[in-house]
């Protein structure tokens, strides 16, 4: 493998990650800068909930990244951000824990593989030494203070009741170098033996060099002993990954939520999930097998076109052996397999506790089960497979098991799921998963796959309606979890008494005792129908409930399909830009051409520099300083943080030349030479030290904020650069000749990729209720205000009386459902996107009175793009509830 750039969604991810380190530092406090950045982020903020056990300004948060989403990666490319915005420091030590040992022996080969992407992603941060938990033990202070250090061990490894954890406490010989010249603050702050002696031990390292956690799978690490466990590293921040993080018991502080629609949109998963419910075993193994069969004839069409090798796998689930019970166990699929389908012995895996399959393809094939050596096309498992074994080429799922058809499947289901190669294939086909389940009832078991993509795949529940899908049409009628939209209307039934009704449907039904009426107020399936019926004894009473069971499911229902369900599809013209000839998509706009020489401006500290600097001397590292109701002055967590860091890892005594220097290689900004910099930032850096009060040591001790003041300044000047640049090529004379909007370039909204944050929700909504008919997607991006949801509606109104043919809430950010215009700083993500009935495209922004005298930019590009269009595309921004305006561009 080699090293691969970030998908859009990672990017954002990585970005948001980088913003909660900087407001860190800059507010001085995780908990605010928690609140602040989630606001900014999703509209609203959140409560920042402290780790049990650590102060409630610890950096802590959690990515929640759904399977398939590639946590290993963001962990990876995170080590850098934490060195150069939480911690300010070249080195650091990284704590990786993950749960088992399994996963522990996989990621260490990969993090430690040259040509790995996860090696690839480690080394943005510099040098770095990835070791286990054992080299660890006998670690130099060399290779702490001359490279990043990532220590991947499992959280149990450190529980002092486990023979290896409690060496982790214990002093050792190897170790005593770490323990020289010490101050009395870090003494202080060592654990201690019972005799109150500091052993030379591992955790006393770790406590010197504050490291910073990672915690992947974190949802399988919330109990008091793992808390207590990362309180005794004495850690720099916490970061967990995880699919299914915790919101309930002890709440991880989710700062980026990653959905299954942005995974399908960057090629990452194989969606949707094709489901096919068959009671007869057999047959459900015939239909997966003539499946991958035609499959294999895709896959193969498309390698003799150059496309990657790919063998479709089958992934089986069998039934628990039971002695005196006949059963689907392993040996008798195989058998099955292999004399009444004539598969081949060798094309066949077990993979349970008693045989281990899967090991023995490993160790006898360079690629495992992926090497195209490898015959294996079936993989029959009982409970779950070996965790961390991850393979692409799975891609159909058989359920066997008679008892909790769908529920069986939930630990599989994520295996099938990855995309080969992350990149979507030619063949639509290839680009899906297939599930066959044994069961008589397809809505059953198509609701409780959803429910597996939920809780084992950690999909968001908003996703997944979308997301299974019927393979037989006939089928598909009976799902009604998978309708985007499903207009139902209540059905009454009058009975003599009230019945029983079945745990597992008192959601669903309804029974009024004054007029002795049972309501039915969703859908039922013909189990669930069943189930009902059986509870009742009187036979006029049954035959009652049956036959509004089936009005329910067919008379109750009415037909309604999104413009995007049916087929429709929404393109808009975007900006595009000549550039050297060409015309290019205008998306960023640093492409411009911009004069830019550090040269041309004057290289001094600002006031502001100066400022910064000063409360930097003060309290490095910025952060908190509170006096306590006796008087006592404590510290805020940032600034212990700093001076924890400033003891452990010893500041250069560099003299003003070498420490230019590192400042010149060090700073972000990609494109100036290094002589360019070498010039402005030694001149920058002579005018600081002339200040009264600043030395060249505190110059050395504060080089990561005078690195991150210059990045500013310097940022700031190429801004001004690229707005001149901006104003002139779009808004100057001669424009038409630069800038054009047509077909080279169109955004479609992804009928599958809109994936907003957060959700209209009508019965939770503060805004109101309005039943949206003719929104493109069935899910609706929230609203940020009582007048951006007035505006949906009167849009709705709009499209309902036939004046236009549907529209779309336009996101912010969110890969297939954002459509953008790039400004000179940002880019404007408009509120509304409208399909009108003669084919052009209405932009729709609402702004209030106070927003409207800060959109001056907003305007100026949605009307320069409109003007450009040639009468194809409309854009107009509302003020005041002024719907009058939207009606003008109708006609």
């Amino acid at each position: 493998m080699s090293s691969f750039a970030p998908k859009e969604y990672q990017d954002r991810v990585l970005e948001s990650v980088r913003r909660y380190f900087e407001a860190c530092n800059t507010l001085g406090n995780a908990n605010t800068a928690f609140y602040q950045l989630t606001g900014e982020l999703w509209g609203r903020h959140q409560p920042f909930n402290p780790l049990p056990g650590f102060t409630p300004d610890m950096p802590y948060f959690c990515l929640r990244v759904p399977t398939g989403g590639g946590k290993t990666f963001l962990a990876a490319r995170s080590v850098a951000l934490v060195n150069t915005y939480l911690l300010r420091s070249e080195h650091s030590v990284v704590l990786w824990l993950v749960p088992s040992d399994a996963i522990r022996e996989q990621t260490l080969k990969a993090l430690r593989q040259l040509d790995h992407p996860y090696h690839q992603a480690l080394k943005q941060a510099g040098a770095v030494t990835v070791i286990d938990l054992d080299e660890a033990k006998s670690i130099t202070r060399a290779t702490l203070d001359t490279s990043t250090v990532v220590i991947v061990s499992t959280v149990q490894a450190f529980r002092r009741d486990k023979t290896d954890g409690l060496k982790v406490y214990q002093s050792s010989g190897a170790l005593m170098q770490h323990f020289d010249g010490l101050a009395s603050a870090q003494r202080e702050n060592l654990l201690r033996d019972d005799d109150g002696t500091i052993p030379c031990s591992l955790a006393n390292v770790l406590r010197l060099r504050r490291p910073f956690l990672i915690v992947d799978e974190a949802h399988n690490a919330r109990t008091e002993i793992s808390f207590t466990t990362f309180e005794r590293f004495n850690p720099s921040g916490v970061m967990e990954l995880t699919a299914t993080p915790d919101t309930e018991k002890v709440p991880s502080n989710v700062l980026h939520s990653v959905g299954a629609a942005e995974l399908k949109t960057a090629q990452m998963i194989k969606l949707p999930v094709l489901l096919e419910a068959e009671p007869d075993w057999q047959q459900c193994l015939a239909d997966a097998i003539a499946r991958r069969n035609e499959l294999q004839t895709l896959a193969d069409d498309e390698h003799r076109n150059g496309a990657p090798y790919l063998r479709p796998l089958v992934l089986i689930q069998a039934e628990p052996r039971r002695q005196g019970v006949e059963t689907l166990d392993t040996e008798r699929v195989k058998k099955e397999l292999v004399e009444n389908q004539r598969i081949p012995a060798d094309e066949i895996a077990i993979a349970t506790g008693e045989e281990r399959g899967l090991d023995d393809i490993e160790r006898k094939y360079r690629l495992g089960i992926s090497d195209p050596d490898c015959p294996v096309k079936f993989v029959i498992t009982q409970r779950a497979l070996a965790e961390g074994w991850d393979c692409p080429f799975a891609y159909i799922l058989v359920g066997l098991s008679s008892q909790q058809s769908g529920t069986a499947v939930e630990q599989l289901i994520g295996r099938v799921l990855r995309q080969p190669d992350a990149k979507a294939r030619t063949t639509p086909a290839l680009n899906q998963s297939y599930a066959f389940v044994r069961s008589s009832d397809f809505a059953r078991v198509a609701n409780e796959l959803r429910d597996g993509l939920v809780r084992g795949a950690g999909f968001e529940r908003k996703d997944v309606s979308q997301f299974v899908a019927a393979q037989n049409p006939d089928q598909s009628r009976m799902d009604f979890g998978g309708r985007a939209k499903l207009v139902f209307t209540p059905v009454a039934v009058a009975l003599p008494k009230k019945p029983v009704i079945p745990d597992g449907l008192k959601d669903k039904l309804e029974w009024d005792k004054g007029s002795k009426t049972l309501t039915i107020n969703a859908p039922l399936s013909e189990t669930e129908a069943e189930e009902m019926a059986q509870a009742v004894t009187d036979t006029a009473v049954r035959a009652a409930i049956v036959q509004a069971a089936e009005a329910c499911r067919t008379t109750a229902i009415e037909p309604f399909q999104t413009p995007a369900e049916t087929g429709e599809r929404l393109r808009v013209p975007q900006l595009a830009l000549y550039q050297q000839g060409e015309l290019q998509l205008f998306d960023d706009a640093e492409v411009l051409d911009y004069p830019w020489a550090l040269s041309d401006y004057q290289a001094a500290p600002t006031p502001d520099d100066l400022s910064a600097l000063g409360l930097a001397s003060r309290v490095a590292g910025g952060g908190t300083i509170d006096v306590t109701s006796e008087g006592r002055v404590e510290v805020g967590f940032l600034p212990d943080l700093q001076r924890d860091l400033g003891l452990s890892y010893t500041p250069e005594h560099w003299d003003e030349t070498r420490l230019a220097a590192w400042l010149c290689r060090n700073l972000l900004e990609p494109s100036l030479t290094h002589a360019s910099k070498q010039a402005f930032v030694s001149t920058w850096l002579h005018k600081l030290l002339e200040a009264e009060g600043f030395t060249l040591a505190r110059a050395n001790q504060l080089k990561f904020t005078l690195r991150k003041l210059l990045d500013e300044n310097i940022r700031r000047l190429r801004r001004d650069a690229v707005n001149r640049a901006y104003e002139q090529a779009l808004f100057g004379e001669g424009r038409e000749t630069r800038v054009a909007v047509g077909d080279g370039f169109l955004f479609e909204f992804d009928p599958q990729g809109y994936a907003p944050s957060r959700d209209y929700d009508p019965r939770k909504s503060e805004y109101g209720a309005w039943d949206f008919r003719k929104h493109f997607h069935g899910r609706i991006g929230d609203f940020d205000s009582r007048e951006e949801f007035d505006c949906a509606v009167q849009l709705d109104m709009l499209a309902q009386a036939g004046r236009m043919k549907f529209w779309v809430r336009n996101l912010v950010n969110r890969g297939g459902g954002s459509f953008f215009l790039q400004k000179a700083s940002g880019r404007f993500y408009p509120d509304f996107v409208c399909a009108l009935n003669d084919g052009t495209i209405l932009v729709v922004e609402y702004k209030g009175a106070h927003g409207w005298n800060n959109a001056e930019d907003d305007r100026q590009i949605g009307d320069l793009w409109a003007e450009l269009s040639g009468g194809r595309c409309r854009f107009v921004m509302v003020r005041n509830r002024q719907w009058g305006q939207i009606e003008a561009c109708l006609d």
